[in-house]
């Protein structure tokens, strides 16, 4: 991870672009940023667990150096950061992502899909500056995530106060998003966002702009008029997408457990029995465009125990101004959305970005984003990985599936495995002790930082 640092021109970005220390004696920035991702890499779920790589010999030996920070220093450098820090060191790593970017096929660049989302961080502190109580009632912060859905990757977090609007800031954050992603050459942006992103004031300047966007509407009763007044012949049946294929013979089902016993002891239940799909124009207050406002109707019984009592019909809006995909995969795109819960559930339980360790709301952001660059140099050492040559479809699956990969696994797989470090005069030399089915992987990634970095 710290040869993929150096690689990708991550260390000196950093240094260049972040400036909190008055005089870098013995540390730089990136030495203080790094350390933290470092050893969250390592397993470190705390700050506190850094005193033990800082007692690590073989973990000095390994990044070249005699002493690190310790922990208390760490949590000093946090809150040293102000808003313009933070910024500065996302931009350090936003400028080193565009330069793995570029690295990849051209395929890669056919179109980016944007995703933004905000999640409680809940604390139990009493004393944390900028903590609030949000709409279910929990004590903390509610942080933006703003992501690449195609990598998984986050591109900008924000830090907010645990009461303010999920949506506070999104706007922004997305013209910083597709800034990004212009300049390392996407030719096609597309937004998603759930029912509190639909941002009907910024629009009509996307649509000029030429972005893509597909965003939850709320089911207010002025939509829910629209989709009850369409002709019968407006509707057509959706067919949702098999969760996965089955490679050899499918196997029996095992009983539902949960269904049985909600039927014997008679609990009210609802079951979905058809999906339906349909459009209208529709044109919000905010805008003087006519978008395309896509109905999802479901047909859901409700039942008691095993009696059927009566249908219930509720509706789910999508608002695009793509008009010439098909209605079943605007649905299936919008649905896709999902996948960012992943993301920041790994950000949350994974590499723990969101345990909000130190006292102030811009010292917890600035952990928040340091943590959540050990999640990022996961995905660039994946899309670091060659996918051509004889087995080349091979290759390309195998990237995929470090990119997916949670990061535990990812932990077992390239970081948590058994070597043996020697330290000669002039090199380090590790020797493999145990095989793991991703060591070829890992052996290829290593080579490819030895070579520049072409982009």
């Amino acid at each position: 991870m710290h040869r993929l640092a150096q690689h990708t021109g991550l260390v000196d970005a950093i240094d260049r672009h972040l400036e909190v220390l008055k005089v870098a004696l013995p540390y730089h920035e990136s030495d203080h940023v790094l350390g933290i991702a470092y050893n969250v890499l390592c397993g470190g779920t705390c700050l506190q667990d850094i005193e033990l790589r800082r007692q690590d010999e073989v973990y000095l030996d390994a990044l070249g150096t005699q002493r690190i920070p310790d922990p208390t220093t760490a949590g000093d450098f946090c809150r040293r950061f102000d808003e313009g820090a933070i910024e500065a060191l996302q931009t350090a790593i936003n400028e080193t992502r565009v330069r793995v970017w570029r690295a990849q096929p051209a395929e890669f660049f056919q179109e980016a899909i944007i995703d933004a989302d905000g999640t409680l961080a809940e604390t139990t502190g009493q004393c944390k500056e900028g903590m609030d109580i949000a709409y279910n009632g929990v004590w903390g912060y509610h942080p933006l995530v703003v992501s690449l859905a195609n990598t998984q990757e986050p591109l900008y977090l924000v830090n907010r106060s645990g009461n303010r609007p999920s949506s506070e800031g999104a706007a922004e954050r997305y013209d910083q998003a597709r800034a990004l992603c212009r300049e390392a050459g996407f030719q096609r942006l597309t937004f998603r966002g759930d029912t509190d992103f639909s941002q009907t004031g910024h629009l009509d300047r996307w649509d000029g702009e030429g972005v893509r966007f597909v965003f939850g509407y709320d089911a207010r009763a002025n939509v829910i008029a629209a989709a009850e007044a369409l002709p019968a012949t407006a509707w057509q049946r959706l067919v949702r997408r098999p969760a996965y294929e089955v490679q050899t013979e499918p196997r029996a089902h095992r009983p539902n457990v949960k269904e049985a016993t909600i039927v014997a002891r008679e609990f009210q239940n609802l079951r979905l029995e058809a999906e339906a799909v349909a459009e209208f124009p529709y044109r919000p207050t905010a805008c003087t465009t006519t978008f395309r406002m896509v109905v999802v109707r479901k047909n859901i019984s409700v039942l008691q125990g095993d009696h059927r009592l009566f249908d219930q019909i509720r509706y789910f809006f999508y608002l695009t101004n793509d008009r010439a995909t098909a209605l079943p995969d605007l649905v299936f795109l919008a649905n896709d959305r999902c996948n960012q819960e992943n993301l920041i559930d790994q950000l949350k339980h994974g590499v723990g970005a969101t345990r909000m360790p130190v006292d102030t709301l811009l010292s917890n952001w600035a952990y928040m984003v340091m943590t959540a660059l050990a999640w990022t140099l996961k995905a660039w050492f994946a899309l670091r990985l060659p996918e051509t040559g004889r087995w080349a479809a091979r290759y390309a699956a195998e990237k995929a599936a470090v990119l997916r990969m949670e990061f535990k696994a990812f932990l077992q797989a390239f970081i948590l495995i058994p070597v043996q470090v020697v330290r000669s005069s002039r090199r380090l030399v590790f020797r493999l002790l145990a095989w793991n089915p991703w060591q070829a992987v890992f052996l290829r990634g290593f080579d490819q930082l030895c070579e520049p970095l072409r982009c």
